[in-house]
């Protein structure tokens, strides 16, 4: 592939991410990953897990093999390691619309028909200590909170990971899948065509409420419509443990709290100060307390109601 010099970069914060246009042919998609975030041999596991779910038509983008890889570095120091995918155009898809819902949710059952069918063997683990204990710990070790404010969060994130710990108990050993990971909309594109899935960087084993909860929003009587529409289509591939509907609110908590570290983590990244300017006022960490106070009340509800 030769580039004509022309770049246009596109929205990511974790990896540097470039729409490539070409002497010849359609631009591509040049994903360069953060050097140490994962290793090659984790890397290859999320592209062989796209590779997968295309040859069994699920509509995800999958990297290119290039020279009989997926996985390139770069040839000058520091090394950095990167892939390149066609790119894939679409839009937003409109979540109010119960047939998008369950046009989406046929799509994730496919994804995690296949994910059951392995295991990630290098890939991380989505639990209460990983997305929540270690990232809490980390924040502390780090005095990351507002000394002001630091007891009324301790207070606040301790209660919350208690009630995730609950949530946990409640829904028992439900199963360990291969999941998208973060299925939010903004890693969804709607064609006329329908659905197609981007970005597996976030790709790791969990439940599969994971993959579905960031599709509900607003009130419990509107996730309840939502989440119906979803497993509509959903449960014509996969069958989904309903004791994981206690999940959706703990989820929901260890990303709160999983998402404040990952910004801490990375400010010495000139991409973030700019991205995140609120990060760290007293006012945020205002905000996120009662946020971890409204999901500690929302987990001590019954689950919804499908």
């Amino acid at each position: 592939m030769r580039p004509d010099g022309r770049l246009l970069g596109l929205n990511s914060y974790e990896n540097r991410v470039y729409q490539v246009y070409l002497d010849e042919g359609q631009p591509v998609v040049a994903k360069f990953y953060r050097p140490g975030r994962w290793s090659d041999r984790q890397i290859l596991e999320e592209h062989e897990f796209a590779a997968q779910l295309v040859e069994h038509e699920v509509p995800v983008v999958a990297p290119l093999q290039l020279n009989g890889k997926t996985l390139q570095k770069t040839s000058s120091e520091p090394v950095f390691p990167f892939a390149v995918y066609p790119r894939r155009g679409g839009r937003t898809p409109n979540l109010e619309d119960p047939k998008a819902l369950e046009w989406i949710g046929r799509f994730i059952g496919r994804i995690h028909a296949v994910g059951s069918t392995k295991k990630f063997q290098a890939r991380e683990t989505l639990s209460p200590k990983s997305f929540g204990e270690e990232p809490r710990a980390w924040l502390l070790e780090h005095a990351a909170i507002p000394a002001e404010l630091l007891d009324s969060w301790k207070a606040a994130s301790s209660q919350a990971l208690d009630g995730v710990s609950r949530s946990f108990q409640i829904a028992g050993e439900v199963k360990q899948i291969r999941l998208h990971g973060d299925c939010h909309p903004g890693n969804i594109l709607w064609t006329d065509d329908g659905p197609h899935f981007v970005d597996l960087d976030d790709a790791r084993m969990g439940p599969a409420m994971q993959d579905l909860w960031m599709l509900l929003s607003g009130s419990r009587a509107d996730m309840s419509l939502q989440l119906r529409s979803v497993l509509a289509g959903y449960e014509d591939f996969m069958e989904l443990d309903r004791r994981q509907l206690n999940l959706v609110e703990a989820l929901r908590t260890l990303r709160l709290v999983h998402y404040s570290a990952w910004i801490a983590r990375r400010w010495d990244d000139p991409a973030f100060p700019a991205a995140f300017p609120w990060f760290g006022t007293p006012r945020y960490w205002q905000d996120r307390i009662l946020e971890l106070k409204e999901q500690i009340s929302l987990m001590e509800e019954e689950p919804l109601e499908v």
